[in-house]
């Protein structure tokens, strides 16, 4: 009869066993080949007959393209050909970024290369393909381009508006797509509120500026008919499936190979049309091509994001018992909606996740999505859940002040108790188990906030304007098939893990999630070390290869631990299960009486060593012939695993954020920041802390500093770093983080996600802690990023 199999019997809880490496800090094996500079990056792989991409973008924001002259960039040396849109479009199909579940979403068929107008500047037109990336862009620069400029819409404001420029005709309008969730009645709770605040809130666009930019090598074999994509990539089985359609290849004739990657942040999940008129040109050519965007490139076209416009407000009673949320939320998504994931799940979540921390009982989100002549807009990390947080945490910030109450005692009247669940979001989320108040009070054992509040009353007499802001969230992670699935899109939201025993007792992990850095190969080899009983630097990691590892969703929206990982520890325990089958036949003892730890089968009862895995994988893989012939012995095994009774893990936590507002200047220090966080069950608890603060510092990167400016004729005037601000380890404080535990029970490992966390919460923390600052002044800032000049116009200043 099997064992049950339960967290506790598998000691994940347990810290103290000794091959136990659930919850324990282990350093990341692949560290010493990255700080030795010896990882492996798309830009590093250099391949035979290898040729080299580069683009003529365009100047305008939008404008008819007239003519291309391309006789004097093929008189450049080196230069082998010049593709248009129409030498692409006859391999290469275009898209349509649409998912059935988004009621009525639209947009525009989109080519690889546009066909005969541009559409935001820096959309790729014209590809010059050379024997070096300098001749490249040589002949890129000796091309003539003539344009019929035509007249940019900008303002998502007046997208839709009588006279607006409409994008793409056949649309009909700028509408993308619209949503309003409604529960309650509303209007009724508001005339019976004792007070109701409203606000406008702002999130300004902004980038995800890897490390390592988009990169891709293409290389079309004509002897076989395969095509072998190397790319920086979260999602190599999407990526194979995108261009075996659009391309006109059998899906399993294309290999996408994800080696290192220098950070992604959602940046690198999409599919980008430069990308998929490289992987044409090749199959044209039958040549490897590759393309590295450099950084000004990288400003204007990689995806945008947080474009949204926000009004919103809420109604309480006289005890600050919230009663209703009225939201609006208008985003700009560039002319074309991104395939396949959609431009419009931003703002999906928006509605989603608004008031999501909060127990009330009426509730009305709507989201406008408008196109725009700027860079497309689509995922980038914590999808929605900062400017949800944001607006939800400055609303209940601003209903405290108006009735004289207390922040934090808001939030503890307010919170949705810990024992509510499953609950029911009046948006219509299905949440499994949260902690808001466990995390509230854990938040509060680490925040002086006494100290801090008499500080601030000191200094306040001295001029110095210190502020407290707190900001709790929830966040969506494991997605189900709810996600996109079934909306149409190829995007698997189960993944396989496959484990193996050699002949020395080692074990090699093959997953579908990708590492971007994160650290997916520590945990991944954590998980299969513990589920196994070997020790963790026995366990081999392999990522990112389509044609060497089980179908999988790839490395997005915090899956990697929760889905990949899961499917690593069943893989691990059927190993296991097997080898212990095998040692039980060997030692002539039952597989129920045998363990295995650090490498060595031992007797589960007094833990004495019996036979090390090395002595049964020789056996095994050479002398077979000494075992029963019956005996199974495939020390291979294979599970998948996928999330089936809830859309998403949710995961939630809040918050505080302590900051120096200087009024003479309006410059905002950031003097301390605390996190607490609820990812369910805490693989490693250094890379958890590491996830978290890395969101923090983007969060307030994007509320401090980044901002994609445009100018009204549709000009992008940040496309360097001299221009756009991103946070320095100077501007940063101290981050402290701490956890509470809530295990999803959908799975045995219990793990939900922690990379977007500290993103989601971090920008209504510091929007809190500035209004707080600047309280006494009668100054509130909402629009993002909170720029000097935009406190000192709050203040009258300026």
């Amino acid at each position: 009869m099997n064992e049950i199999r339960t967290a506790d019997s598998l000691g994940l809880s347990r810290e103290d066993l000794p091959n136990s490496y659930i919850g324990r800090s282990v350093p990341r094996p692949n560290l010493p080949k990255l700080v030795q500079g010896r990882a492996t990056y798309t830009d590093d792989v250099v391949l035979p007959r290898m040729l080299h991409a580069a683009f003529y973008r365009s100047p305008h924001a939008h404008a008819r393209i007239l003519s291309i002259d391309s006789a004097a960039a093929m008189l450049v040396p080196g230069v082998v050909r010049v593709f248009t849109g129409a030498d692409i479009a006859k391999v290469c199909d275009p898209w349509v970024a649409v998912l059935a579940h988004l009621k009525g979403m639209k947009s525009a068929p989109q080519y690889a290369l546009p066909l005969d107008r541009a559409t935001w500047q820096g959309e790729a037109l014209v590809a010059v393909v050379a024997d070096s990336r300098a001749a490249a862009e040589d002949g890129v620069a000796a091309l003539e381009v003539t344009f019929d400029p035509l007249p940019a819409q900008t303002d998502m404001a007046t997208a839709l508006a009588p006279g607006a420029v409409v994008i793409h005709p056949e649309l009909g309008d700028n509408l993308a797509f619209q949503r309003t969730a409604v529960q309650g009645d509303v209007e009724a709770a508001f005339a019976s509120a004792h007070k109701v605040v409203e606000a406008r809130f702002v999130s300004a666009r902004h980038t995800g500026v890897t490390l390592e930019p988009r990169s891709i090598i293409a290389d079309f074999s004509r002897a076989d008919d395969t095509l072998t994509v190397h790319l920086a990539t979260q999602a190599p089985h999407m990526i194979q499936s995108v261009l075996a359609t659009q391309l006109h290849l059998e899906e399993g004739r294309v290999r996408v190979i994800c080696k290192d990657v220098g950070g992604s942040f959602g940046i690198k999940v999409h599919v980008y049309p430069d990308e998929v008129a490289v992987a044409a040109i090749s199959r044209i050519l039958g040549r490897p091509v590759k393309f590295i965007a450099d950084r000004f490139e990288s400003f204007g076209s990689d995806i945008h994001a947080r474009d949204h416009v926000i009004t919103g407000r809420i109604g309480v009673d006289a005890q600050g018992k919230i009663l209703a949320f009225d939201i609006d939320d208008l985003t700009g998504i560039g002319p074309y909606s991104v395939y396949p994931r959609t431009s419009a799940v931003e703002g999906n979540q928006v509605v989603n996740l608004c008031g999501g921390p909060y127990d009330f009982a009426n509730y009305r989100c709507s989201t406008t999505v408008v196109l725009q002549n700027k860079v497309p807009t689509c995922q980038y990390r914590a999808v929605g859940h900062p400017i949800a947080t944001a607006v939800t945490e400055g609303l209940v910030d601003m209903a405290a002040h108006a009735i004289g109450m207390d922040p934090i005692e808001m939030r503890r009247r307010n919170m949705l108790r810990d024992d509510a669940y499953p609950y029911t979001s009046p948006a219509g989320m299905r949440f499994e188990g949260l902690s808001h108040h466990a995390s509230l009070a854990k938040l509060l054992e680490l925040v002086p906030v006494d100290r801090i509040r008499a500080d601030q009353t000191a200094k306040r007499h001295k001029g110095v304007y210190r502020g407290l802001g707190f900001a709790a969230f929830i966040e969506l992670t494991n997605p189900s098939p709810f996600m996109y699935g079934i909306g149409g899109a190829r995007i698997s939201a189960q993944d396989g893990a496959t484990v193996r025993m050699d002949p020395d007792g080692s074990v090699v992990v093959a997953s579908g999630v990708t590492e971007q850095g994160q650290g997916t190969e520590t945990i991944l080899a954590q998980i299969v070390a513990h589920g196994v009983g070997v020790a963790v630097n026995k366990v081999r990691v392999v990522t990112g290869d389509t044609q060497n590892t089980p179908y999988g969703g790839g490395t997005w929206a915090c899956r990697g631990a929760g889905i990949g990982g899961e499917a690593a520890l069943q893989s691990a325990i059927a190993l296991k299960d097997q080898i212990l089958h095998v040692a039980g036949t060997m030692l002539q003892a039952s597989p129920a009486t045998l363990d295995i730890m650090l490498g060595e089968v031992v007797d589960k009862t007094t833990g004495t060593p019996r036979i090390s895995l090395a002595e049964i994988g020789r056996v095994v893989y050479f002398r077979g012939d000494t075992l029963p012939k019956d005996l199974p012995r495939e020390f291979v095994q294979t599970r998948h695993y996928i999330t089936k009774e809830y859309p998403f893990a949710f995961t939630n936590g809040i918050q505080a954020c302590w900051v120096e507002v200087d009024t003479a200047t309006g410059m905002v220090k950031v003097l301390e920041h605390w996190c607490v966080e609820d990812c369910g069950r805490v693989i490693n608890p250094m890379l958890v802390d590491e996830q978290v603060r890395g969101g923090i510092v983007q969060g307030l990167g994007g509320a401090l500093y980044e901002h994609c400016v445009y100018d009204e004729q549709g000009n992008l005037l940040t496309t360097t770093m001299a221009d756009y601000l991103v946070p320095m380890a100077a501007e940063m404080p101290e981050i402290h983080v701490g956890h509470v535990e809530t295990p999803t029970k959908e799975s045995l490992l219990g793990a939900k996600g922690a990379g977007e966390a500290g993103t989601a919460g971090a920008p209504g923390a510091l929007m809190n802690a500035i209004n707080d600052a600047l309280r006494p002044l009668g100054a509130v800032v909402t629009e993002q990023p909170f720029t000097p000049a935009r406190i000192l116009r709050a203040l009258d200043a300026i």
